[in-house]
């Protein structure tokens, strides 16, 4: 799987794609892939003041539930409603499917995170391929 390389990455396996000072952020393919089917994303609430790799929710799947961290800081301003619904979507892709937006609170966080390429040697790293 390749890593769009305009988002960044974290170790906890979120991403984020950055417009002007919104953020948007989703799961790896990775983690999604970690995880199994999933069946349930807790969401943030709309204005919800996130901390960088702070818990903001969780995804839970057939195999367990991993908590998720938000990348930065920020407000969030949209949450993914579909996701309630269909959860399984993250499966489906990924690298597309959007959990929440956020205000960023400091652009200058996005520079602490992981490019594609970086998330990629990180994940050869941890698995040993």
């Amino acid at each position: 799987m390749s890593y769009p390389a305009e988002y960044r990455y974290t170790k906890e396996h979120e991403w984020i794609a950055v417009n002007g000072g919104t953020g948007t952020v989703g799961i790896t393919d990775y983690a999604q892939n970690s995880l199994g089917d999933i069946v349930f994303v807790e969401l943030p609430k709309l204005g919800d003041v996130l901390e960088a790799h702070k818990i903001f929710g969780s995804v839970e799947s057939v195999k367990a539930v991993s908590d998720l961290f938000s990348p930065v800081s920020g407000t969030v301003t949209a949450v993914n409603e579909e996701l309630v619904g269909t959860p399984d979507k993250i499966n489906t892709d990924a690298n597309t499917t959007w959990i929440l937006k956020l205000d960023l609170a400091d652009p200058k966080q996005i520079d602490g995170l992981l490019t594609a390429a970086d998330y990629e040697a990180f994940i050869a790293e941890e698995t040993g391929h």
